[in-house]
């Protein structure tokens, strides 16, 4: 918590007390749960009286060293009062006592990440008249344990397992199977025996003053804001710590009080699927903690849904017919005045149902798409609305096959999820192995400690990669996301032994040809085969989509190595190739050595000769990629990655590498040596290789004019590649290029007789270029387009390496450095300084000049809003991520609109 040291002059806000002084609208202040309480009251629905102590107050709680203020004590007192006259009970008296629940509340929903206490007020004397005024001893028994066990556990950190372990061996000798088995009188006994282990493990009693639990239930709620669930759910949910959560204390209403009586959780639509249907389960004579404990079967609400789930137990709209209809009442209240699909939590109290919670429901994209569009039929939101509801990251979800909700799930070891997905296949340890498996028809996942370049093959002859090292931005994860295959990456438990063909998680092992899935949205690794759930692109998802393209400003380009990148990313709507990496295209196995070849050269003619062999296989690769684009604009950046990467690694590979080259073992080993860098991503690559080869530059160029030109002629339609030179740092640099360039231009003009149309521009990778852009793109014969590739300048900017910066930006997330990790969402203060600045500086000298961004930044909704206004041109993302930028810069002209 970083907010100030001291409350707001009003800590506490009541509600359902004849008056509510709160509103939907103040959920920074009151929570979501108290924001929501507090509107509903004011609606006149039927909720519990109560009071919300703010966020501010936990923001002076946490700057106190965890102690609640002083200035709260009379506003909670006055507070507890007032909701005890609208119960008609007082709050620690014996002869009437008011039991309330204290639970938490931030403003973005945490489901059960934090703590609740229920029935707080009970003790040895006021459990025997709430026996008496019910009329139900066990009732009234069951309830006081129920206390005893959330208070010790959330205030006095007593572990559940003592009263799991009480409770078990209590039904185990005494012969019974559920809770329900148990008498009064077996309460009584358990809730003796609970006793005494809470003071055996605390050295004191349980509290029997009703004001102690009162103030203890408050702080510890207030404090499990920084549980270690709650923690690591805000950091998956970019959610800030400075946001602290509120308190509810609301009077008890009672689900497990007589055979009238039940709780629930109950969506407004169906929280799959879309559709506009009751959806939720309830138990009957059961507190909320029921529904989700599992210790029984919920049942379902409507009479529909138990014909189609043939559940056993009776449904909530036939045993209690009143309750549901009012139930279906204040469903409609809710969708109309929240304009949004809705969950509730509700108990019904001898036959009267009581509101205990609403919130915009979490849902599939599937259904997020649906609800959105249907809304907009109905009548209830704008088109602009209906785009603003929808999360654009989560269509990825509609994208990949994805495991089956309800499957059960054999876990080994969970990792990063690196790129979206799952996938079931043998388990293979190289790149050879997964291309031959391939042939015979086979699924694999390639599990490597970490991919490299020359894994290629393999990564694209694979159902889905897994690696115990690197993060998110790791070359795995990078290739993954732009193929569209899944990824779990950096599985730190992972041992892999490759030699022996053989990984282990702790005494597990599994070795080649063993089955495992992977699931690429939440980083699981499953045992075995899982089943799954293919992706379906609804209509509705077409017309959400349609929607978003009309009111964008920004371009969505994909990057695209191959044809068959290419046509997925028509496929999902490119408006262009953003990214064509060259040397993508040369690990093919049919292709790899001839460029090993030319790498591996001793002199210029030998180098000019493989090139030679080359040209053809990369002119046709061009020629296909402007064929599918169909006059769409296509940037191809010329060779970037340093040579050694295009050489083996084992000794196995690079002897039978010496062998295909007719070079001695000798001669080969030392051209690795040489090649090897100590940081080759500082090193020998991007335009220092071309200047130092200007062969290749000459070869790439000459293949991309005569694809061109090929594709001219053939479709009719004026080609004009984009032609980026990677890693530019001075002028100069781009200067000696663009000649090399600019002389192929015409030397493939003058042999064919054809007008060679181009545009040259640069990527912008290192802080250097983007301070320098001015000169860079200054007129005449400057860059005519940049193109920001994020990936990289994040590093120089950072000094971090992106396959070694897990551990790093973990300790610092957890020292609440950032708020989101900036190899997935763009450090707008650091590296996004860089862009302004480049942006700024180049096109105040060049005015024409086009910019966008071709890093994995291009894909991130956050990243993109950043772009967006920054007034870049256009980004460029995977093919598979297209969808998302594409609803994402819709979002961001819409926000900006209303700015």
């Amino acid at each position: 918590m970083t907010r100030g040291s001291s409350a707001a002059a009003k800590g506490v806000y009541l509600f359902g007390t004849g008056t509510a002084e709160g509103d939907a609208d103040m959920s920074e202040l009151l929570g979501g749960k108290g924001a929501n309480l507090a509107e509903m009251a004011s609606l006149g629905l039927p909720v519990p009286p109560g009071f919300t102590i703010t966020t501010e107050v936990c923001a002076a709680y946490y700057a106190s060293d965890e102690k609640l203020p002083d200035s709260l004590k009379p506003e909670v007192l006055a507070a507890i009062d007032a909701i005890g006259k609208a119960a008609g009970r007082t709050f620690g008296d014996e002869d009437n006592p008011l039991l309330v629940a204290v639970r938490s509340g931030s403003r973005a929903s945490m489901p059960g990440m934090m703590d609740t206490i229920l029935n707080l007020g009970l003790n040895a004397r006021s459990v025997k008249t709430l026996a008496k005024k019910t009329g139900d001893e066990r009732f009234a028994y069951d309830s006081y344990r129920r206390f005893i066990e959330m208070y010790a556990d959330v205030v006095l950190n007593v572990d559940q397992g003592v009263f799991v372990d009480l409770l078990d061996n209590f039904k185990n000798l005494n012969g019974m199977s559920l809770d329900t088995d148990l008498t009064a009188e077996d309460w009584r006994e358990i809730i003796e025996d609970y006793q005494e282990a809470i003071e055996a493990e605390t050295g004191t009693p349980f509290p029997e003053d009703t004001s102690e639990q009162l103030w203890g239930a408050i702080a510890a709620v207030f404090g499990s804001w920084q549980n270690p669930r709650a923690i690591i759910y805000r950091r998956m949910h970019s959610i800030p710590d400075s946001w602290g959560t509120a308190v509810t204390v609301q009077a008890m209403v009672f689900g497990n009080m007589s055979e009238r009586s039940a709780t629930g959780v109950a969506f407004t639509r169906n929280p799959s699927t879309g559709e506009k249907e009751l959806y939720g389960e309830f138990l009957p004579k059961a507190q909320g903690e029921d529904v989700v404990a599992g210790i029984r079967t919920p049942q379902p609400l409507t009479e529909a849904a138990a014909e189609s789930s043939r559940s056993p137990g009776a449904s909530l709209e036939a045993l209690m017919p009143d309750a549901m209809r009012d139930l279906r009442r204040v469903f409609d209240r809710l969708e109309k005045r929240y304009r949004d699909m809705q969950d509730v939590e509700f108990t019904i109290e001898n036959g009267k149902l009581w509101m205990l919670q609403t919130r915009s429901a979490k849902r599939t994209a599937q259904a997020a798409i649906k609800v959105a569009v249907d809304f907009v039929k109905e009548g209830v939101l704008t088109m602009e609305e209906a785009l603003l509801s929808v999360d654009a990251q989560s269509l990825t979800q509609l994208l990949h096959p994805t495991i089956e909700p309800d499957a059960l799930r054999d876990l080994l070891v969970t990792g990063l999820p690196a790129s979206p997905g799952a996938a079931s296949g043998e388990i293979v340890f190289n790149a050879a192995e997964a291309e031959a498996l391939k042939v015979q028809g086979r699924q694999v996942i390639l599990v490597r400690t970490e991919t490299s370049p020359e894994d290629i093959h393999g990564m694209v002859s694979s159902v889905g990669i897994l690696t115990a090292r690197g993060g998110m931005t790791s070359h795995a994860a990078v290739v993954a996301r732009g193929m569209g295959l899944p990824c779990v990456a950096g599985a730190g438990q992972l041992r892999i032994d490759e030699e022996a063909g053989e990984m282990r998680v702790g005494q597990k092992r599994l070795v080649k040809g063993d089955i495992i899935t992977i699931d690429g949205a939440s980083g699981q690794v499953i045992n075995g085969r899982a089943p799954m759930r293919m992706p379906e692109l609804s209509g509705d998802f077409a017309t959400l989509i349609a929607w978003a393209d009309k009111v964008r400003r920004l371009k969505v380009r994909a990057n695209a190595d191959t044809p068959r990148d290419a046509l997925k990313a028509k496929t999902f709507g490119a408006e262009g190739i953003g990214l064509a990496r060259t040397e993508h295209m040369f690990f093919d196995s049919d292709r790899i050595l001839a460029m090993r070849e030319m790498v591996c050269a001793s002199d210029e003619p030998a180098r000019r000769a493989a090139l030679a062999r080359i040209l053809p296989m990369q002119r046709q690769d061009f020629v296909e990629l402007f064929e599918i684009m169909e006059g769409a604009p296509v940037t191809i950046r010329l060779l970037d990655p340093p040579l050694h990467e295009f050489l083996p690694r084992q000794p196995r590979e690079i002897e039978a590498l010496a062998k295909a080259l007719g070079i001695t073992l000798e001669k080969l080993t030392a051209r690795i040596a040489e090649l090897t860098e100590f940081n080759p991503m500082l090193g020998f690559r991007g335009c220092r290789l071309h200047i130092r080869y200007p062969e290749i530059t000459e070869v790439q160029a000459r293949a991309i004019f005569e694809a061109a030109i090929i594709v001219s002629k053939k479709t009719g339609k004026t080609v004009v590649p984009e032609i980026m030179i990677p890693l530019v740092a001075w002028r100069q640099e781009f200067d000696i290029l663009a000649v090399i360039i600019k002389g192929m231009a015409e030397a493939v003009q003058q042999e064919t007789g054809s007008k060679v149309e181009y545009q040259l521009g640069t990527m912008i990778e290192v802080p250097r270029s983007a301070l320098c852009a001015g000169e860079i793109a200054a007129e005449p014969n400057g860059a005519e387009f940049f193109s920001f590739g994020t990936n990289d300048l994040t590093q120089t900017t950072l000094g971090l390496s992106r396959d070694d910066a897990a551990p790093i930006l973990a300790n610092y997330a957890g020292r609440g450095m950032f708020e989101a990790e900036p190899f997935i969402t763009l450090d707008h203060d650091g590296v996004g300084e860089l862009v302004r600045i480049a942006m700024e500086r180049g096109r105040r000298w060049n005015r024409a000049l086009k910019v966008g961004i071709c890093g994995e930044h291009g894909g991130d909704p956050a990243s993109i809003a950043f772009f967006d206004r920054a007034g870049l041109d256009y980004v460029s993302c995977s093919p598979f991520r297209l969808p998302v930028a594409r609803l994402a810069a819709a979002q961001s002209a819409l926000r900006g609109k209303m700015r």
